[in-house]
């Protein structure tokens, strides 16, 4: 969710990127003693990786290869066989948006380079870059699913590149005759992984960089890069053929965790990281918040305690009340923490002086009744002073915030109800979506559930029509 806030601030992210641990590279082998294999020196796999991981950032942010970053994220995965690989998501800025096929191919090939004109990168393609085999030459390698290859390679050719359909664009693969053996199969450009030439030829391994920009529906890249720990399942039992085994009582589910897993969690590399950050702003009704202090704390000192009822969203209305600059500003909760930095040391917020984030209000469930409709508020009416100043309207005190929201005109035609699956067919899949929708049917009393139906229809799939 906190990607998706970026998305939404930002817009849609240009480049994805995946970077694999190359076990051969010289920074691994030249510390490798002669006995020594690099599958048995996880700790020194961790180190390099991080290493180019960190190198990675350096290119994206400060070298600015794509362009002027706005925003980008990554996170790190542990294949079973051990090797770590990353998933970025880069956000250029207007600026330097990719909009047309030209601009995808200055940074995106998918293409054999000359072997006589550009040998070294030759190599690294053959040697990194090329996919397979699989199809007809190899029926039974691990990405065929259903007799074809879930990656749809090989790639029909063509000769410029153009945009993709709510897809990746289709890539420039021209019909050049030319074939390379790889794996004892002769391979020609429908069989290449796009990449880049530049940080291929950098990193010596296996980057493959995608142009993303015309994917409809951007939140499956953000679950994919953020869809946690691999899992495995097992069962024990005796090697006695007689002994009858009850494999639902046996079944067990585990967390599969590689050596360099372990080891790059022992050194405390971060798992994933963002930029910019986004500030988590907590929603709760009046008296409501929760606190915490330390179990040696006696219940005098803690209700006595002025500090500990203090929280953003308290605090966000003490400044609208008070501070000059909030006041001309006028702010909405989400958009105070681009101008004022929480401190949770002293439990206040001032003014930012350098940095840029973006916040986020907790999600609120429609069921959860006057703490939804607080979160409505908050997210419409800007610069409010108090919980009394949000459920005054014209002078007159409502008695609740579903009230004040319905005189604000916040619930008239199925607004908010709208406003609710539009936030959550960002980040939610459709099961989750449907089920959301249910709920509104139950408990929200929409005016017109049909035309809500048909507007969120095709973030639902998969239900049987009747």
């Amino acid at each position: 969710m906190d990607a998706i806030a970026l998305v939404r601030h930002f817009g849609k992210p240009d480049i994805f990127m995946t970077i694999t641990c190359n076990p051969s590279w010289p920074e691994i082998k030249e510390h490798l003693l002669p006995t020594d294999e690099t599958q048995n020196r996880p700790d020194l796999i961790s180190r390099v990786f991080r290493a180019k991981v960190e190198e990675m950032k350096t290119d994206i942010l400060k070298r600015s290869i794509f362009g002027k970053v706005a925003a980008f994220m990554y996170s790190i995965e542990f294949q079973k066989c051990g090797l770590p690989h990353a998933h970025f998501l880069v956000i250029l800025t207007d600026d330097y948006k990719l909009l047309t096929p030209e601009a995808y191919d200055k940074f995106v090939c998918a293409e054999l380079p000359g072997p006589d004109t550009y040998s070294y990168l030759h190599k690294l393609v053959v040697k990194h870059m090329m996919h397979g085999t699989c199809g007809h030459l190899n029926p039974t390698n691990l990405c065929m699913k259903r007799n074809e290859c879930k990656f749809k390679y090989p790639k029909s050719f063509a000769d410029e590149t153009t945009k993709g359909k709510n897809s990746y664009p289709i890539y420039r693969r021209r019909n050049t005759g030319k074939s390379v053996k790889v794996r004892k199969q002769f391979l020609d450009n429908s069989w290449v992984v796009p990449y880049n030439p530049y940080l291929l030829c950098k990193y010596n391994c296996h980057i493959n960089v995608e142009v993303c920009s015309d994917i409809k529906v951007v939140k499956y890249i953000y679950k994919y890069i953020y869809k946690g720990h691999d899992k495995i399942s097992f069962g024990l039992h005796e090697d006695n053929a007689n002994i009858q085994i009850d494999e639902i009582k046996e079944y067990q589910s585990a967390r599969w965790v590689s050596p360099p897993e372990a080891m790059w969690r022992l050194f405390a590399f971060p798992i994933s990281e963002m930029t910019p950050s986004v500030y988590h702003l907590p929603l709760h009704l009046d008296g409501l918040q929760f606190v915490s202090f330390k179990k040696t704390n006696t219940i005098d000192s803690i209700v006595k305690n002025p500090m500990i009822k203090k929280t953003m969203l308290t605090e966000f209305f003490l400044m609208n009340e008070t501070n000059k600059d909030t006041k001309e500003l006028k702010l909405l909760y989400k958009d105070f923490p681009q101008h004022f930095v929480w401190s949770s040391s002293y439990k206040m917020w001032t003014q930012r002086q350098q940095g840029h984030v973006i916040g986020r209000v907790v999600t609120c469930h429609p069921t959860e009744g006057e703490r939804y409709y607080l979160r409505l508020l908050l997210m419409n009416v800007r610069a409010p002073k108090s919980y009394k100043d949000l459920i005054t309207v014209n002078e007159i005190c409502c008695d609740t915030f579903r009230e004040s929201a319905e005189k604000r005109g916040l619930l008239h035609c199925d607004n908010s109800l709208i406003e609710c699956m539009l936030e959550a067919a960002c980040y939610q899949m459709p099961y989750s979506l449907r089920r959301l929708f249910a709920t509104i049917l139950v408990y929200c009393s929409p005016d017109n559930p049909r035309e809500l139906w048909e507007q969120f229809e095709d973030s639902m799939p998969k239900i049987l029509k009747s």
